[in-house]
């Protein structure tokens, strides 16, 4: 350790210099330890996951429209995953997934008109359409997993929060490619254009991973996916209804294997 001590005596300039020399090499290999000590724990853990899950949409809108959720869509995922450890406990996880999403919703639609001009709506003249949304998206995850100490045997519990960003690959409508709306004079639209371009949403969830060998790994957990990004492309600008929001939800079963 330096040290500095008050003395009446006037230190020569060449001592303080080889003093001070002598301090700041000190700090300088204090600070580089300190800086080289997280890359003693990094390590890169890397996987593959797959992840049936239960997904469905979920809607807002006025009540002149009602939309509202129907029913829930299975589906199955998949892809590459990498842990980044930068504490013995800590790891930022992300990766390349193709998963699926949608499920099916309804809304109320007009079915005749009242004598005006331009012909408006009659609220006596609707009827419930339900539709079919089935997506896949190339997802790309950014989260923090939190790993406990052992509570069993080469076993350990993680909890995962964080966020994704997605980007769809195929859409279907009514598990059609192409969309008729017989309620829009029969106009045809690509299903794709049907859903925003960008899906983002939160990630949170647990599970447990064992340790098989020296560098084998596997684990389970579920986890729930919570979209941001209201996906409607259509009923907005196609159809014109108002305040339209269709948001996606998955609960995934994850089951992965690290090498």
């Amino acid at each position: 350790m330096c040290k500095i001590t008050l003395s009446q005596r006037p230190i020569p300039f060449h001592r303080t210099k080889h003093y001070l020399h002598h301090c700041m090499k000190k700090l300088f290999l204090t600070l580089a330890a300190l800086a080289v000590a997280p890359a003693a724990f990094a390590q890169v853990e890397i996987g593959l996951k797959v992840s049936p899950s239960i997904s469905y949409l979920r809607t807002s809108s006025p009540s002149s429209t009602s939309f509202q959720s129907e029913s829930s869509k299975f589906s199955f995922g998949g892809g590459v995953f990498l842990d980044y450890f930068f504490g013995e406990n800590y790891a930022f996880n992300t990766g390349l997934f193709l998963t699926g999403k949608g499920g099916s919703f309804s809304y109320l639609e007009n079915t005749g008109t009242t004598p005006s001009v331009p012909p408006t709506p009659s609220p006596s003249s609707t009827t419930r359409v339900t539709q079919k949304l089935a997506m896949q998206y190339l997802e790309i995850p950014l989260t923090l997993k939190l790993f406990t100490n052992e509570v069993a045997p080469a076993t350990r519990v993680y909890f995962q929060v964080g966020g994704s960003v997605g980007f769809p690959v195929s859409t279907r409508v009514n598990g059609d490619k192409f969309y008729t709306d017989p309620y829009n004079g029969n106009s045809q639209t690509d299903a794709f254009a049907h859903v925003f371009p960008v899906d983002a949403g939160l990630i949170g969830g647990l599970g447990l991973e064992y340790q098989l060998g020296k560098s084998t790994k596997v684990l389970t957990g579920l986890s729930y996916h919570h979209g941001l990004v209201n996906l409607d492309h259509y009923f907005e600008r196609t159809r014109g209804f108002s305040d339209v929001t269709i948001k996606n939800s998955v609960f995934a079963l994850d089951l992965g294997l690290k090498f």
